[in-house]
């Protein structure tokens, strides 16, 4: 498939203060493409804008906030005239068993995930079918195979998966493109968080190669890269995930029984287990709601 240059291209990219977000900017940028980040901590967007290539800005937003989100769509169109890329990337995480989880940080996974992205999608398409651009919806190996003890993730991946698809029948006659991106494991802030809890590192150990490695998170965002070039449809951040689509159903009743073996083995060791969101993000957005409330 042949690529579009990124140059001139003005890229909005959500969750960008940190992890993928981050390095996507600056790998974007290094390609002369314009960057608009957004995300909730504006001191280290406004950090991570200052060490970008070329011209950027910068946006304080909840992507789960509708009418904030409508008027950073039309302040990015106003700084930079367009928008050709809308990187939906903003996501946060929560582990553990569902009985004991607590009820605000499961919904708010769901919210920021998978609310959140339609929201951004909302926002942002209108200035997407004047440019005939490109929307990446930022997915997961969570999309694909269900796991035990991740069960608002693999809801809220499942679910901006399937919205994406949808969209993707609705809009293309409009030119607009849209895009899948699944990424496994990889070293963020998330996931090193989510192993700091001894039974969710320890189960997530114990699966089949290759998903159970945490892959470096430099080659996973130049694949993504590449597929924004492509305006490709699925864009897969470690070689193998193309592959699992293949035998994606077969993967619930494995995981139903696989599932219940490692539980059982985990099941006095699950009890106390920390139930709020996960990683440097997740701390984000947590403070960011209590300020909201007070």
């Amino acid at each position: 498939m042949s690529r579009v240059s990124l140059e001139g291209q003005v890229v909005v990219v959500t969750g960008a203060a940190r992890g993928v977000g981050e390095l996507l900017a600056r790998k974007l940028s290094a390609r002369g493409a314009r960057i608009a980040l957004v995300g909730l901590e504006p001191d280290a967007l406004k950090q991570v804008a200052e060490r970008l290539h070329g011209d950027s800005a910068h946006w304080h937003a909840d992507v789960t906030d509708h009418e904030a989100m409508s008027r950073v769509a039309g302040e990015v169109k106003e700084r930079f005239g367009k928008v050709d890329v809308v990187v939906a990337n903003a996501g946060v995480a929560t582990g553990g068993p569902f009985v004991d989880s607590d009820p605000e940080s499961w919904r708010r996974v769901i919210e920021v995930n998978l609310i959140g992205s339609a929201v951004t999608g909302r926002a942002f398409l209108p200035l997407l079918m004047e440019s005939r651009g490109y929307l990446l919806q930022i997915a997961s190996l969570a999309a694909i195979t269900p796991a035990p003890m991740m069960t608002a993730y693999c809801a809220s991946k499942s679910g901006v998966e399937a919205y994406a698809h949808s969209l993707r029948a609705e809009v293309g006659y409009k030119g607009v493109r849209v895009g899948v991106g699944y990424l496994s494991w990889t070293d963020t802030d998330m996931v090193r968080g989510a192993d700091q809890d001894a039974v969710m590192r320890e189960l997530r150990q114990r699966l089949p190669w290759p998903s159970n490695k945490t892959y470096p998170l430099g080659p996973a965002v130049d694949r993504l890269v590449a597929g924004i070039e492509r305006r490709a449809s699925h864009v897969y951040g470690q070689w193998w995930l193309r592959g699992m689509q293949g035998v994606r159903g077969y993967l619930p009743a494995l995981i139903g029984t696989v599932g219940q073996r490692e539980m059982r083995r985990f099941a006095p060791r699950t009890q106390g287990m920390r139930t709020g969101l996960v990683g440097a993000g997740g701390a984000a957005d947590e403070e960011a709601r209590a300020t909201q409330r007070s």
